[in-house]
């Protein structure tokens, strides 16, 4: 029982804010390919304008902002996360 408390209080946020920001960028960058090579009529970039302040389809500027902003929503996620996770662990 002692076992299991002391891994729940290990999650650190750090770790986790690398994990979710990586794994949401390289969905980012998955969909923008994905618009690329698909069809307009089924690509993915309508979906991220809204979520991705800034955001542009084909430009340097928008496909930067979005790269940045999808790292960082990885981050905010796991600044929440951690602390509510080690709270109802407890």
């Amino acid at each position: 029982m002692a076992k299991s408390n002391l891994t729940t209080s290990t999650l650190r946020i750090a770790p986790v804010g690398n994990s979710v920001s990586l794994f949401l960028l390289i969905s980012y960058l998955l969909c923008i390919g994905f618009g690329l090579l698909a069809p307009e009529q089924i690509s993915m970039h309508e979906a991220w304008a809204p979520l991705l302040p800034g955001f542009e389809w084909l430009t340097w500027t928008g496909f930067l902002i979005g790269f940045v902003e999808s790292y960082l929503y990885g981050w905010y996620f796991a600044i929440l996360f951690v602390p509510l996770y080690r709270w109802f662990a407890k």
